[in-house]
């Protein structure tokens, strides 16, 4: 790191990883989402969403973690904060975010609110959102019944779809949630409620602080306990965090004493039509500001839960602000340096992001860097699943049904999370995703390589990796199968890190190298039906995209011979070559291994090229497809243009000349291996001529291939749009793909926004939209074949135009196509990602506030999906 960078961020960044301070045990380590989980299923039927409903999450006690609206915690979330919002209109108290669920949403579960990540550093000694609440009833019952009504060739149902009246007349509180850090355990926040209006308008906050309901399932633990101290006090004393003070209190014109009210995080038993042993429950809070019983608050003024109730009547345009202050250490005057902390690690943080923006960005681009940072530190979040503890039951609660033990995850008992993790999204994916993760750690490594690492270390330690090598895919399912992109993941990280702090980890890419390798192992032993270097892998993380389900046998019979399975291990191979080869420039034993996969990737690269019927490439197309190896040994092509046969182009390498001299050992038998297996290496010309700068290139497709593949990839008609590359052609809009099977005809439409199938859920679409994680991965790829073929190798951009470029030309296009979805344009200063919504493209008070979609429309950009999946989407940060 240059002496200029460090600033105080970075300072604690430093002083984190030298473990000389704790800056990153509190951060927004508290789900979205904890009700409709996995976790927290204990059903006969595996049906999570019914099992633990939205309406039952304000009244029963959580398991596994808990949730909340913009809330903090520590990394073993012993105790969280959040804050709960009431405008008198609603039928119940706003703890946490809302959404339909899965069989509710026509197109799958969808998050309906709005709200922003605006701010992180990574070690959250800042740390800003916005959560934009209605002034009117939130409909809730509405947003079910109409989104259950609509089919899946209908638009979602949105909540401005819902008020439209209340967000065009600026009915609505913009309430800033804003986390600032005294020291390392001292916590300060400032919610602020701006009334947007031109009329007042009444809001209560109640910010809280609650124990993790650790107590209830019968091992003895013993339940915490808060205390008033005196009316804006709250004292505390935990086994593991030691004595603590919470404050709370208001400023202004508004400026009251709160009431503070006290409960226990426990469940509700007449939910289930049971007594409670205590009116004290942990929905105590709604019942007493919105019901009116007083009774629900324990008098003694004690609990596990707390929260300080304050209520103003906003001016138009104005704000009511509440501070809160969390400490290990009593304060006289907790308010007093409250503005100027803010004030501080404000500036701290713009410190910090200069020297992240690099100096070409514009306002806008900076922006579009900050914000997807910042929802991707915002998605941090405390996850707790042991597996055995689940199928078993806990001592204090009915027993799990029978059926548990040979349903969801039963093989996976080893696994054992406890961990603040990368969500993809923490409402509509408040689990780790495998293949997701690998891709958030790039854009982390560029703030906090340390903690970019320290992820990836994590899914291939032995309580998360299983014996036999796989990583855990999800909760719903950890044996599905995702891309092996973990390998290709670690040596990014390491060498963005080596770039940002100027040191070479090495220690962390051998670490990370032995587990890698059984990982390979697995795939290899698991995924090759036939031992011939012909994978299948599944779905491979791009559900919807193929003909049918290929998680589930064949409609035909045999197994699929996979493009992008084959293509994927190709790219693992490659990936581990380079690591071992980096790390044998200090560590000559690394030869050897790196030997063993320059000859696996030799024997991969063969048999995509002629395997069965000349093997996935179809000459003719000018193209890769799978197909099926039929049981009587015949094979079938699925002539399906999808991303499937773009995948190929992501397993490529360059071999540098200076690195093969310093590896003589490597180089002589990469030479014997060339000279010896002729007929092997005889599709890979580029292995045995030098290329720019006399580099060498290994890939699965050779040069007459890739000019063949970019064609069809450049073309408008197909795969080539606007805003990056589609996941399927577009020529099948009008001429949907077809194949009859047994009488019926399996058929596969370009549908360039929601998914019109309920293959996986439904939730998702690859049949046309373009997603950031493999279009990145498309250009890292060309950007690769570049360092070899240089200017020599030109192609027309767009097809058909008669404009030649060279491929890191078309890299520098696609990734422009990229950032263009949420780059303000010229068409009157529109996002496209906003689509059609007028408001949020022109109203000042939303237009700035970006969103990172799960996936894009395919012809016009718009955001699609998850609306928070700052995940895998966050890597626009890195194309910046």
């Amino acid at each position: 790191m240059k002496a200029q960078e460090k600033t105080a961020e970075h300072q604690r960044l430093i002083d984190s990883e030298a473990r000389r301070a704790d800056w990153k045990n509190w951060g927004p380590y508290v789900s979205e989402r904890a009700w409709g989980t996995v976790r927290e299923d204990y059903s006969s039927t595996g049906e999570a969403w019914d099992y633990f409903p939205h309406h039952h999450a304000r009244r029963r006690a959580y398991r596994w973690n808990e949730d909340g609206l913009a809330g903090v915690c520590n990394r073993f979330q012993n105790i969280c904060l959040g804050v709960a919002l009431w405008n008198e209109q609603d039928p119940i108290l706003k703890e946490r975010l809302f959404g339909v669920t899965g069989t509710q949403g026509n197109h799958g579960e969808d998050v309906k609110e709005y709200y922003f990540y605006l701010d992180s550093t990574p070690t959250h000694s800042y740390m800003k959102m916005l959560y934009k609440y209605p002034q009117v009833a939130y409909p809730y019952a509405e947003l079910v019944d109409e989104n259950q009504r609509r089919g899946k060739t209908d638009p979602e149902f949105e909540l401005i779809d819902a008020l439209p009246q209340a967000f065009a007349k600026n009915r609505y509180f913009d309430v800033f949630v804003e986390y600032a850090k005294a020291g390392e355990e001292d916590i300060l926040c400032r919610i602020t409620a701006v009334n947007r209006a031109d009329t007042p308008a009444p809001i209560h906050i109640l910010p809280h602080i609650w124990y993790r309901n650790t107590w209830s399932w019968g091992y003895g633990r013993p339940r915490p306990r808060l205390e008033a101290v005196n009316e804006q006090t709250i004292y505390t004393k935990h086994r593991h965090l030691g004595e603590r003070w919470w404050y709370a209190t208001s400023v202004g014109a508004h400026r009251d004493a709160p009431h503070l009210m006290f409960t226990e995080n426990e469940t509700n038993l007449t939910l289930f039509n049971q007594p409670n042993a205590t009116p004290y429950v942990k929905d105590s809070f709604h019942r007493a500001v919105i019901d009116g019983e007083n009774e629900a608050i324990n008098p003694a003024q004690v609990g596990s839960k707390a929260a300080a109730h304050f209520q103003a009547v906003v001016p138009p345009r104005e704000q009511f602000v509440v501070q809160v202050r969390f400490s290990p250490t009593q304060h006289a005057a907790p308010f007093t340096d409250f503005d100027a902390i803010f004030a501080q690690r404000l500036a701290e943080a713009d410190a910090f992001y200069e020297t992240i923006h690099p100096p070409h960005l514009s306002e806008d681009e900076r922006r579009i860097q900050r914000q997807a940072l910042a929802g991707l530190l915002w998605s941090k979040q405390f996850y707790h699943y042991g597996v055995q503890l689940w199928l078993d039951g806990d001592p204090a609660a009915p027993p799990p049904p029978d059926g548990r033990k040979n349903g969801r995850n039963r093989t996976w008992t080893h696994l054992y999370n406890l961990d603040v993790l990368s969500m993809p999204d923490k409402w509509e994916y408040p689990w780790y995703a495998a293949w997701d993760l690998a891709f958030h750690t790039l854009p982390l490594a560029l703030v906090d390589p340390e903690w970019a690492k320290r992820q990836l270390i994590l899914m291939l330690r032995e309580w998360y990796m299983h014996p036999n090598g796989q990583i855990p895919a999800y909760e719903w399912a950890f044996s599905d199968v995702n891309p092996p992109v973990h390998a290709w993941a670690c040596w990014r990280v390491y060498k963005i890190t080596r770039n940002v702090t100027g040191h070479a980890d090495t220690e962390f890419l051998e670490k990370v190298f032995h587990k890698l390798l059984l990982n390979f192992t697995w795939w290899v032993n698991r995924k090759d039906a036939d031992g011939n270097n012909v994978f299948q892998g599944g779905f491979l993380g791009l559900d919807n995209i193929g003909v049918f389900d290929r998680s589930q046998p064949l409609p035909t019979g045999g197994h699929m011979e996979q493009a992008d399975g084959t293509a994927w291990m190709g790219m693992f191979c490659l990936n581990m070559l380079a690591i071992a080869l980096e790390l044998a420039r200090t560590k000559p034993a690394y030869e050897d291994v790196a030997t063993k996969f320059f000859e696996h990737f030799i024997y991969i690269a063969n048999a995509l090229n002629s395997y069965g019927d000349g093997g996935l490439w179809d000459e003719a197309d000018g193209f890769f497809y799978d197909q099926i190896h039929l049981a009587d040994g015949r094979f079938f092509p699925l002539k399906l243009r999808s991303f499937v046969g773009l995948i190929p182009l992501y397993a490529v390498e360059t071999l540098e000349p200076d690195l093969l001299e310093k590896l003589p050992r490597f180089r002589r038998r990469m030479n014997w291996f060339i000279k010896h297996r002729p007929q092997l290496v005889s599709h890979i010309a580029s292995l045995t001529e030098p290329g720019e700068d006399g580099r060498f290139l290994l890939s699965l497709v050779n040069q007459s291939q890739l000019e063949h593949i970019m064609q069809r990839m450049l073309d408008p008609a197909q795969f080539l749009s606007d805003f990056g590359i589609r996941s399927l052609s577009k020529e099948y809009g009008e001429r949907p793909y077809q194949l009859p099977i047994n009488g019926h005809v399996h058929t596969v439409r370009y549908t360039p926004a929601e998914s019109d199938t309920y293959l996986f859920g439904g939730n998702s679409n690859w049949r046309g939209p373009i997603w950031l994680p493999v279009n990145y991965l498309l250009i890292e790829s060309l950007e690769k074949f570049h360092h070899y073929y240089g200017d020599r190798l030109q192609v027309a951009l767009p097809a058909g135009s008669g404009t030649a470029v060279n491929l890191n030309q078309v890299a520098d296009e696609l990734a422009q196509r990229l950032v263009n979805l949420f780059r303000r344009r010229g068409d009157g200063g529109k996002r496209p990602f906003y689509g059609g919504v007028q408001q949020f493209q022109t109203d000042p008070l939303w237009r700035d506030y970006i969103l990172f979609y799960e996936y894009f429309h395919g012809d016009n950009g718009a955001g699609i999906g998850a609306s928070h999946q700052t995940g895998w989407t966050a890597l626009v940060a890195k194309l910046l």
